[in-house]
């Protein structure tokens, strides 16, 4: 008899842990105490209820709340750490609305290029701070309405400094403690073989429901970008792989869909290009070297080449490669990865990859009709 899949919980990103905290703050700031559980609008459109570890009664003007960050069933080295926050009045002159972000113990600082926030700013990714303005502004509105929202905002993250000892934040530049992260708000688990069904399950639908092209993307930003750029298709079209391409180029081939489109981002489109059947992390690193290679063969310029292998990040390299105006490195890169891809996912299909850039433009797309 044939089991069902554990069906996996959800958990939530540092990011929401963050907004709740900060939420929780507030809340005694204002005077009027803290729920146990605070709902958080996601990126989404969603709510989500977050349980509130421990708040604190404003002292000397500030207030304090703490999350424990839950991931869910895709637990990470984050998964059970305390995030804070302090949130006071800024006495700064001025009638516009302000609020001011900065990081505090165990949250990382910026000290390279090529990252989404700038050098010198605390790593508190852009999602995560849009989080944090609208749910303090929620707030504020309910409460404290005849003012505008002038607010001091540190998060703090008591073990986070040795946390980030086990991530990638030193190589990438990012000293003194973990990045505040997240770009649905929520952690999906992606790092279980239930997730497979689960995408399998979603290739079942939409094969049912007579859809002959499918898009598949790593993630949700990827997803809404793929959208946008195929608008007439269904919703049950589009299916968030997660680091499967491998195997899920293999499932689509079985369920003999005429078209499959991948629309990734640069740096796990050079993962794909590397053979990475499985792009998580743990299955190996964006392979800068590799892109500098390609680079001198391409430009025969050593110092362009250098640049790029020696970036911080894929997405600086590419900044250093489109500045340099080497748009046919990417163009390998695409290549590459569409020659991986149709040998990953057999004869048949005809295969469509597309590159976008940080902004969700297409840089490259390429077909293979699959004989």
């Amino acid at each position: 008899m044939k089991t069902e899949p554990k069906k996996l919980r959800w958990g939530f990103s540092t990011g929401t842990a963050a907004a709740a905290a900060a939420a929780a703050a507030l809340y005694e700031l204002l005077g009027h105490g803290c729920p146990q559980m605070i709902e958080i609008p996601l990126p989404g459109g969603q709510r989500l209820a977050v349980p509130i570890s421990r708040h604190a009664r404003p002292r000397a003007g500030v207030g304090k709340g703490v999350v424990v960050k839950d991931g869910g069933d895709d637990p990470d080295v984050t998964h059970g750490a305390e995030i804070g926050a302090r949130v006071w009045r800024l006495n700064s002159r001025g009638g516009g609305e302000e609020l001011r972000l900065l990081g505090g113990e165990g949250v990382g600082r910026v000290t390279k290029p090529g990252l989404p926030v700038a050098v010198g700013e605390p790593a508190i990714n852009p999602v995560p701070r849009r989080m944090l303005r609208q749910t303090l502004k929620e707030i504020w509105e309910q409460f404290a309405s005849a003012a505008p929202l002038r607010l001091g905002v540190e998060i703090f993250v008591p073990r986070g400094e040795e946390l980030a000892r086990q991530t990638l934040n030193p190589r990438l530049g990012i000293l003194g403690g973990i990045s505040i992260l997240g770009t649905t708000g929520l952690v999906k688990p992606f790092s279980h073989g239930a997730y497979r069904a689960t995408i399998h399950a979603a290739l079942k639908v939409a094969r049912a429901e007579g859809i002959e092209h499918v898009v598949l993307t790593p993630g949700r930003e990827s997803e809404d970008c793929a959208r946008r750029l195929l608008p007439s298709l269904p919703e049950e079209a589009f299916v968030q792989m997660g680091d499967y391409v491998g195997y899920v180029l293999g499932q689509a081939g079985r369920f003999r869909f005429r078209r499959v489109t991948v629309a990734a981002f640069f740096g796990k489109a050079l993962k794909m290009a590397q053979g990475l059947r499985n792009t998580h992390a743990s299955k190996g690193p964006v392979d800068l070297g590799l892109l500098g290679r390609w680079t001198a063969e391409i430009t025969g310029s050593q110092e362009l080449a250098g640049a790029a292998a020696e970036a911080n990040t894929a997405r600086q390299a590419l900044e250093v490669l489109l500045t340099a105006g080497a748009g046919a490195v990417v163009a390998r890169v695409g290549e590459v990865m569409l020659a991986h891809l149709r040998t990953w996912a057999g004869p048949g299909l005809k295969l469509e990859a597309v590159i976008l850039d940080p902004a969700g433009q297409v840089l490259w797309q390429g077909e293979s009709s699959g004989g």
